[in-house]
């Protein structure tokens, strides 16, 4: 059956195009990250401090029902639903890179209006993280740590990074490079999401030490009492964007936003 003549055929690829980065990379990104961090400290420690007040809450909250395997399920699921988290702080980049005074509120704006792409992924997310804290709960059953001898928390330690990392492995494939794809540009998450695991797949080894610098990062706030994360993870949310930039070939999708080449650095 022919198209009618005034309907034209979208001619765009499934996936976007990829770059093939070095392991070098993740740092260039992390660099980046900081000096967008030292542009807009106001909004940064604003997005960080609500961060370490929701971390503590969900500590505070397993700490009063006594339940281990409720608190990783939890801190792990904040963790997964941490790429929609950063929404925002890709619009502040996009701010800087416009030229413009960054603005939380604005940031706050133009991540809702991009929300409609990302409710499907969101949904897939909540799901996700449902499973792992269901998870985690059958963890801390088979494997109880109400006595604290050191092979029971081996034991416990083991198994659930282990589980843990399997989830954590699928969402960072499916949404490091999806989310800030959708904040950039005018296309769905499928597309989104396949782009994101092709250039995963095809950047094994810089993706790899990036993943490692996330949890690396992470760490660190944890055993700071959070205190670290209200500058790290607006730091990785910068750092994502740019990653995004450097990777991802997305010029034949329409552009939400006017912004100049990414820089080498």
């Amino acid at each position: 059956m022919k198209q009618p003549p005034n309907q034209e055929e979208d001619t765009r690829p499934f996936v976007a195009p990829c770059h093939t980065v070095d392991t070098r990379a993740p740092l260039r990104w992390l660099r980046k990250g900081w000096r967008d961090f030292r542009a807009a400290p106001g909004p940064s420690l604003v997005y960080g401090g609500i961060m370490f007040v929701i971390s503590y809450l969900i500590s505070a909250a397993t700490w009063w029902f006594g339940n281990m395997g409720l608190y990783l399920g939890l801190l792990s699921g904040f963790v997964f639903l941490g790429p929609l988290l950063a929404l925002n702080l890709y619009d502040i980049s996009i701010q800087l890179q416009q030229g413009r005074k960054p603005s939380l509120l604005e940031s706050l704006r133009q991540a809702r209006a991009c929300m409609g792409d990302a409710l499907t992924f969101t949904v897939i997310l909540v799901v996700v993280f449902l499973v792992w804290a269901r998870a985690a709960n059958l963890i801390y059953i088979f494997y109880p740590v109400n006595e604290w001898h050191l092979e029971n928390v081996l034991l416990f330690f083991g198994v659930g990074s282990s589980v843990g990392a399997l989830f954590c492995a699928i969402v960072f494939t499916a949404s490091v490079f999806s989310l800030p794809m959708i904040m950039d540009r005018k296309t769905d998450m499928v597309t989104g999401v396949i782009t994101s695991t092709n250039a995963v797949l095809r950047n094994k080894p810089a993706l790899f030490v990036w993943a490692c610098l996330i949890g690396v990062c992470l760490l660190v706030g944890l055993l700071t009492a959070y205190l670290a994360l209200v500058v790290l993870l607006p730091v990785l949310g910068y750092a994502t964007w740019h990653a995004y930039r450097e990777v991802i070939d997305a010029s034949v999708w329409e552009p939400r936003f006017t912004l100049p080449a990414e820089d080498a650095d």
